[in-house]
């Protein structure tokens, strides 16, 4: 059985709570959410990773992560977060867009539903998926995080998406 330990670290958009086995990250809580797992009482090299990671991103220094994920869910979940993954840092795309990429281009709320339980945000960058008119909708972490990490992002790189 593997045991998951989690850490709190601080961040512009609140206490988030990065949770991980031994060998991967499984999940990042936003303030309010319950974490999983029992608090890291000592060091925790993955958790020390991604709290690192995650500092580095908020300070605008870290475009992509390079942690192990394990998150958790059905083989659709996944495949729609695997499709997160390979939108660019800074950008966006519609859950049309997401849809069509996994190939199935009428599942645009069925991917909507897959994003909204991704358990690793951020990391795994559901913010970056908006509606088809450009409109932020729907994240865990509320409509004002989602704006505040693209604006992060947009910022970091020079650009203005919206």
């Amino acid at each position: 059985m593997t045991t998951l330990q989690y850490r709190p670290v601080p961040s512009p958009i609140g206490l988030l709570h990065v949770t991980a086995s031994d060998d991967a990250v499984v999940a990042i809580w936003f303030d309010g959410q319950p974490p999983t797992g029992a608090p890291a009482d000592g060091p925790h090299p993955l958790l020390d990773t991604a709290a690192a990671q995650l500092d580095e991103y908020f300070a605008g220094e870290r475009t992509e992560f390079d942690l192990p994920l394990a998150p958790s869910g059905t083989p659709f979940q996944r495949s729609a977060w695997d499709a997160l993954l390979t939108i660019p840092y800074g950008r966006t795309v519609s859950y049309g867009e997401q849809a069509t990429r996994l190939g199935a281009p009428n599942k645009a709320r069925a991917v909507g539903a897959a994003n909204g339980q991704n358990p690793i945000p951020i990391v795994v960058p559901c913010h970056r998926v908006i509606g088809s008119t450009g409109k932020l909708t729907g994240f865990g972490g509320g409509i004002e995080t989602k704006a505040w990490l693209l604006e992060h992002e947009q910022k970091t790189l020079g650009t203005r998406l919206f």
